[in-house]
């Protein structure tokens, strides 16, 4: 992998060409994973801009997004390679007139053709930059965990039928976790670690500004401090940064010039997604304007 960054400040300012805006920590991270050619473990809570990183990685270093979105069940299959047996069986039975050799037979259909390739093959063999973002990477077993411990430390892959496929380059690696579990120690020990939290108001009025320019600053401030203190509740699900660019995108679309408790109950629903949720925020707000009277 060519070194795509020349200081931590030129990520900085890079990464806000994209729309991302990063502070010093999150760029210093991804200053040094370019430099020692080391992937990222991104950890933080669901809706901080932990997959939003990577793609803006890939945005700023004009470099190919490859995305291995994981999930329960997840395998080699889907995560490495597989073949494609229907196309193999179809050949095996177009060639049952002619009589072929079998060894002739079994050395097409294993060949390239009929080889189905998943992301993480894909990252391996590509010549041109990538970014592999490797999603949610918690969410898989133990086993699919050990067979990404594999690819990355080599960045090739051993298959039987064709051989050992070696990576041309190193693509910059971005795994990320909404800390469902725990990680194992080796998985970590391989990765720079790297923990995003909710901004703090300035840094998200900052964002809301960048991602919404048509709203005015009071208003982009006004929007991050309510989504504030609706984080400071205990919730199901907090509002992510992108919930809140939806709810000041919405606050725009129905006219709103300043947030009263009227147009929050209006709108509550954009940012809050379960009822109890929903019943608590509104409870709360209610009880706020009528201690303000």
């Amino acid at each position: 992998m060519a070194e795509q960054f020349g200081s931590v400040g030129e990520v900085v300012e890079r990464l806000r060409e994209v729309d991302y805006l990063s502070d010093e920590s999150i760029a210093g991270v991804v200053y040094l994973a370019d430099r020692l050619e080391k992937p990222v473990l991104v950890e933080g809570p669901a809706g901080v801009g932990k997959t939003e990183l990577a793609k803006a990685i890939a945005a700023s270093t004009g470099s190919r997004l490859i995305r291995l979105q994981c999930y329960e069940g997840l395998d080699e299959s889907k995560a490495l390679y597989e073949w494609n047996y229907k196309k193999q069986l179809l050949r095996i039975q177009a060639d049952r007139e002619h009589e072929s050799d079998w060894t002739e037979v079994e050395a097409d259909i294993f060949s390239e053709p009929f080889l189905l390739t998943r992301p993480l093959l894909e990252a391996i063999r590509a010549e041109d930059p990538v970014v592999l973002l490797i999603d949610e990477v918690d969410r898989v077993e133990v086993e699919t965990e050990a067979l990404l411990l594999e690819v990355l430390s080599d960045f090739q892959v051993s298959i039987p039928e064709l051989g050992t496929i070696v990576g041309k380059q190193r693509p910059f690696v971005v795994l990320t976790s909404n800390n469902t579990r725990e990680l194992s120690e080796a998985l970590k020990r391989r990765c720079l670690y790297l923990h995003i939290d909710y901004p703090d108001v300035d840094r998200e009025t900052e964002i809301v500004r960048v991602r919404v320019p048509e709203i005015d600053v009071e208003l982009a401030d006004q929007v991050a401090r309510v989504v504030q203190s609706i984080r400071a509740l205990e919730l199901k699900k907090a509002p992510s940064i992108s919930e809140t660019i939806d709810w000041a995108r919405t606050l725009l679309y129905l006219g709103k010039s300043e947030i009263d408790p009227e147009t929050i109950g209006e709108t509550l629903h954009v940012l809050l997604k379960y009822q109890a949720d929903l019943a608590k925020a509104r409870k709360e707000f209610a009880a706020e304007a009528t201690a303000a009277r």
